[in-house]
């Protein structure tokens, strides 16, 4: 029986072919935008998740400010090694400083940004090394002149097919051996770019290029089985004892804790993203009232065909099941139609605004079931008025 009930929906539907399709439209384009929103949506917190990965997961990030419109006290190394020594949980502490330069190799240029760091700070913000070494400890407490490329830079400056693994180069008036290749990272915090980068060690940027001890902040991986709040109030603390922040005296220096950064704008996106979804939601309910509209001038149009298979023996039940196939199939393949366009238009603008595209069946399921489910909403009175009608007042309609 529901095979041939399923069969009458269909041609049905295929005798009004262009009204069908316009009266699904409502359906294909409400699932089409609730699918394409959540999954855009998605790929902007993937993308939020992986600049904020950049910074380093369980990490402190500590850098001073101005206070009461007075000079900015810089931290030195000796507040770095206080924190890592003194802090219980804290794992590593390491100091960063920068420069702008321009690189210069075999006859190409590059402005870049020239970093100073240990390996401590690749490990603190998880960057790794991809061809070639990191510094080591005899190059880093000296201060030589080697270096780490960024993706970027040596593309800039170098071929494709040469290894720039030992080969000199210039930052500026520097000359600089390369011992490795760090990562792709992409973008990071503040929209710099981290490939766009050259790692020197620490002392060697601060005599080179800023001829200074000063550092312009440093980050710190604490254990995560210790408490971050516990931690962070050890820090401030010492911090202040060092700097000799005394009563009342403002902090003159911030602190940025990556994991609840991350949280915060990990919810941020997902509470946008359920709004867009809820408002693009409203077109399904839109599709749905066309569905029952369509449905109801349907049963206006074939009242003589109801009361004709009502007179010659079919139950109420079997006209009602007709009627409401004819809707669950109209919205289904609207709902699968609007899944197939969504596909599409994510994947597209995906790439127009640069983010990934994360595929989300749970989101594509429900929509599809959703559409489904509201042939049975929107579509029952209709199917009920035709089960109803009167036999006799049915064969006298004209």
């Amino acid at each position: 029986m529901l095979g041939a009930t399923f069969l009458l929906a269909l041609r049905e539907i295929r005798r009004h072919l262009m009204r069908s399709i316009l009266t699904t439209l409502g359906i294909i384009i409400g699932v089409a935008a609730v699918v394409t929103m959540v999954t855009l949506g998605n790929g902007v917190t993937a993308s939020v998740q992986d600049e904020i990965s950049s910074l380093g997961s369980s990490n402190f990030i500590v850098f001073p400010v101005r206070v009461d419109n007075g000079p900015v006290r810089q931290f030195e190394l000796d507040d770095v090694e206080a924190v890592e020594q003194q802090i219980a949980g804290v794992e590593v502490a390491a100091a960063n400083v920068g420069a702008s330069a321009t690189a210069f190799y075999n006859g190409q240029d590059w402005d870049t940004r020239v970093t100073g760091a240990d390996t401590n700070f690749l490990e603190a913000q998880a960057i790794d090394v991809v061809e070639g070494r990191p510094f080591t400890s005899d190059e880093e407490a000296s201060g030589q002149n080697v270096c780490l490329l960024g993706p970027k830079v040596r593309e800039a400056i170098f071929l494709p097919d040469v290894s720039p693994i030992g080969e000199e180069m210039r930052l500026g008036d520097v000359p600089c051996t390369v011992v490795g290749v760090l990562e792709e990272r992409g973008q990071g915090g503040g929209g710099a770019d981290d490939d766009d980068t050259v790692f020197m060690p620490l002392k060697t940027v601060q005599r080179r290029f800023r001829g200074s001890d000063n550092i312009d902040y440093f980050v710190l991986k604490y254990n995560a089985a210790y408490s971050a709040s516990v931690i962070q109030d050890s820090l401030i603390d010492l911090l202040r004892e060092r700097r000799v922040l005394q009563g009342d005296a403002a902090n003159d220096f911030n602190i940025i804790d990556t994991a609840q950064v991350n949280d915060a704008l990990s919810s941020v996106t997902g509470a946008l993203t359920a709004m867009v979804a809820v408002i693009a939601s409203i077109s399904l309910l839109v599709g749905g009232i066309g569905i029952m509209n369509i449905m109801l001038v349907s049963v206006t149009e074939r009242t003589r065909e109801i009361g004709i298979r009502l007179a010659i023996g079919a139950l109420a039940r079997e006209v009602r099941l007709q009627f409401l196939t004819e809707a669950v199939v109209l919205c289904a393949f609207g709902g699968l139609v609007g899944l197939l366009l969504a596909f599409v238009a994510s994947v597209s603008l995906a790439g127009v605004i640069d983010v990934p595209f994360v595929f989300d069946p749970t989101i594509n399921i429900f929509s599809f079931l959703f559409a489904s489910g509201m042939g049975i909403v929107f579509g029952y009175y209709p199917a009920r008025r035709a089960s109803q009608l009167d036999p006799i007042d049915a064969l006298r309609h004209e």
